[in-house]
């Protein structure tokens, strides 16, 4: 069994400080009886998260920064149908875009508690817009939307979650498809602009639909016939709100429930592996053979998760 906790740490201070509180004594446990193997080396500015390289480095896929197709795995796994082979696909994820006095920041689609009607009004409302440039859309689930176009086949995106409560403008690019992608964002951002549809929400205190958010751009490839690795994402939701006190609460979660789980495997001889992922680099940790003198009774009994959660 082969377990991947995104989001395991995060580069801001306060996230620092909330990290120097946790006690994660199944961790440490763990992490004696492991031993660090593959560690994937990236930056805080990188286009595909760490997590995301890992899975599409056990998918088998080339791993090219801003260019994992998740979206078309994506739309397979919600039903949708193969496109021809030039066709590229990109997940269009409705978002709402808080407008501040010095930079527009993304906020995490889970807020607008949008149910399948809803999003289906916002949908079709915005569909005609990518039609005037040939995209084709597809509606997959209340927060997965899809558009397939043969210009996406090759363009880099920013992960969805690597945007959230940050800055767009950091993360358009340059690409010409890019470019026509800002455009569709701002016409996106006047339609809806006091639309019968968001003055309905706001009526009922709800975030209104005011754009979205293309990412896992590139052409359908295989999953890979092994097993694939097994996510626990507890955490996204804390670290992306930078509720760093829920975040602790749910690591401790972790420690007490999956990772403990974990242990039991690996104490009964079952070949497992850990990889912990931050914002910048991800660490794997898997058995191998040992030294006499780090076996049996000479064996460490705990390991300090700190120093490795802290370089992720």
């Amino acid at each position: 069994m082969h377990l991947v906790l995104p989001f395991s740490s995060a580069t801001s201070p306060a996230a620092g400080q909330a990290l120097s509180t946790l006690q994660l004594p199944t961790l440490e446990r763990l992490l004696a009886r492991l031993d660090p193997g593959l560690r994937d080396e990236g930056d805080e500015l990188a286009l595909s998260l760490p997590h995301e390289r890992v899975l599409a480095r056990a998918w088998g896929w080339p791993i090219v920064d801003g260019k994992l197709p998740l979206a078309a795995l994506s739309a397979q796994r919600d039903g949708l149908q193969a496109e021809p082979d030039d066709a590229g696909w990109g997940l269009l994820s409705p978002t709402h875009w808080h407008v501040g006095t010095e930079q527009i920041s993304l906020g995490d689609p889970a807020a607008l508690v949008l149910d399948a009607s809803a999003s289906r009004a916002f949908f079709d409302a915005l569909a005609p817009l990518f039609a005037d440039d040939g995209w084709a859309l597809k509606w997959g689930a209340p927060a997965r939307w899809y558009a397939t176009h043969p210009s996406l086949r090759d363009v880099p995106t920013a992960s969805l979650d690597r945007v959230i409560g940050r800055n767009v403008d950091l993360w358009l690019g340059a690409h010409p498809v890019a470019r026509l992608v800002r455009r569709l964002q701002a016409e996106a951002q006047m339609l809806l602009h006091d639309h019968p549809l968001n003055q309905a929400r706001e009526a009922e205190g709800l975030l209104p639909v005011n754009s979205f958010w293309l990412s896992g751009t590139g052409i359908t490839q295989e999953a890979g016939a092994g097993i694939p690795p097994e996510v626990d994402d507890c955490l996204r939701a804390p670290a992306l709100a930078e509720d760093w006190a829920a975040w602790a609460e749910t690591w401790a979660a972790l420690d007490a429930g999956p990772l403990a789980a974990l242990l039991a495997r690996a104490e009964a001889g079952e070949a497992v592996q850990l990889t912990l992922c931050g914002e910048r680099n991800a660490q794997t940790f898997g058995a191998a053979p040992r030294p006499w003198w780090r076996s049996g009774i000479l064996a460490p009994r705990r390991a300090d998760p700190a120093p490795w959660l802290a370089a992720l």
